[in-house]
């Protein structure tokens, strides 16, 4: 039949066929593309990526440390002065043990001088019992008028029965700051005291510590806006079953958090705390932060070593295992010595060269004709050029010593906050 055919007729056929192969091709290197990137997306975990250690499942993944193994023994170091519990000159009790008979011959002692004392002091608790202050108002009747009068109650004693600052101090402090439970506080109270605070009682304590300590947000706000080094980040939680965003604003000693419904550009402005800064902020890279152009940015290092070790696990990529190594030694070097201007050139050079050697590996892939829009790029591509764009924030803390080589700090003010919510499972309400 093909020998039969007529020249235009095989001509036509063997273009459908060539159409048809062409067709398959694109089927095939999009089916290959969908399959690494789902490959990806399950190779991914806490230790390679950003994702939080919570999504690793059942089947936990490994904590593989890139710190150096030391060369000296753990323990206490020669030479390292130890602590221990110290006597005090002002102990709160004495107890004489008299020697009345000698322990050898049975001789009588009660009436020989002593010699000298052993001295043995005992750190402990005393007993923790309430104590009930009745307090008393006297009522008279006024002689000249004739009117009843009664002295007044002091401060704060409002009603026939009620709890005193230091009960619900301490509940406040074990809800609020070391994230027990109500009921186990309750609990707590009724083993130890010998009283069951009600979660009312306790609910009520840690509303006032909250008004208490507000004007206390405005001196944190006001240092921060002030200080050289910022550090950001986000998380999400669960407020009255809805996702919301904690953001985090702080440093060594200051912290301040915000509750928004939304992550980005409208919760960074309510918060206020990065539009008026003009230091250093330190964050994850995080789009919204990088717009603001008033401060310096540095992006967390530790970040880029996940993501440059996924990169190694599921692609074999020598280049970001030697830029690993490059991102450590840069810390390493920052640590221990003042850092020459030479010496951070040689750093710098290599840091481009490795970024070079990236993009040979995995380049950026080309829009193809009359298409509009992004291109989607490989994990690869996009971290190098992320890399690439961002080469000063990403090695701040090698010309500025006074930056951080991550963004930890963060990380750890929301971690806390994170254990609250796995304890309580949500909040339940946006003022709680």
């Amino acid at each position: 039949l093909l020998e039969s055919a007529p020249r235009e007729t095989l001509i036509a056929l063997i273009q459908h066929q060539a159409e048809q192969i062409e067709r398959l091709k694109a089927q095939n290197a999009a089916l290959e593309a969908r399959v690494e990137k789902l490959e990806a997306q399950l190779a991914k975990n806490s230790t390679n990526s950003s994702k939080p250690p919570s999504s690793d499942g059942l089947k936990k993944t490994k904590t593989k440390s890139r710190r150096e193994k030391g060369k000296r023994q753990s323990g206490g170091q020669l030479g390292h002065k130890g602590e221990t519990l110290k006597m005090t000159a002002m102990p709160d009790e004495v107890v004489l043990h008299e020697m009345k008979g000698c322990p050898h011959c049975q001789q009588d002692l009660s009436e020989v001088e002593t010699d000298y004392v052993v001295k043995r002091q005992v750190f402990d608790i005393p007993t923790i019992e309430l104590q009930v202050s009745e307090h008393q108002s006297e009522v008279k009747v006024c002689p000249c008028c004739g009117k009843r009068c009664r002295a007044p109650f002091p401060e704060g004693v409002n009603a026939p029965t009620q709890y005193g600052p230091n009960v619900l101090a301490h509940a406040a402090y074990l809800n609020a700051y070391h994230l027990i439970p109500l009921a186990r506080v309750r609990e707590w109270f009724a083993d130890c005291v010998g009283q069951g605070v009600s979660e009312g009682v306790i609910k009520r304590a840690v509303d006032q510590l909250a008004e208490a300590v507000a004007p206390s947000l405005d001196v944190i706000y006001e240092g921060l806006t002030q200080s050289a080094v910022v550090h950001f980040d986000e998380t999400g939680v669960r407020v009255d079953s809805d996702l919301a965003w904690l953001h985090v604003a702080c440093t060594e000693h200051l912290t301040y958090y915000v509750v928004h419904s939304k992550r980005g550009d409208d919760a960074i402005l309510d918060a206020g705390v990065l539009p008026n800064c003009h230091g250093w902020a330190v964050h994850d890279g995080y789009t919204p932060y990088i717009g603001y152009e008033m401060v310096s940015h540095a992006l967390c290092n530790a970040h880029h070593l996940r993501e440059l070790e996924f990169l190694v696990e599921q692609y074999e990529a020598n280049w970001a295992k030697d830029m690993q190594k490059l991102l450590l030694d840069m810390k390493q070097s920052r640590e221990s010595d003042t850092l020459s201007l030479a010496a951070i050139a040689q750093f710098e050079a290599r840091y481009d060269e490795l970024v070079n050697e990236g993009f040979n590996a995995f380049p950026i892939q080309p829009r193809p004709p009359n298409t509009k829009g992004r291109v989607a790029q490989h994990d690869a591509t996009n971290m190098l050029i992320r890399l690439r764009k961002h080469r000063d924030a990403v090695l701040a803390f090698l010309r500025h010593p006074e930056v951080p080589f991550d963004n930890n700090l963060a990380e750890r003010d929301l971690r806390m906050m994170k254990v609250k919510q796995k304890v309580s499972g949500c909040f339940r309400t946006w003022a709680g």
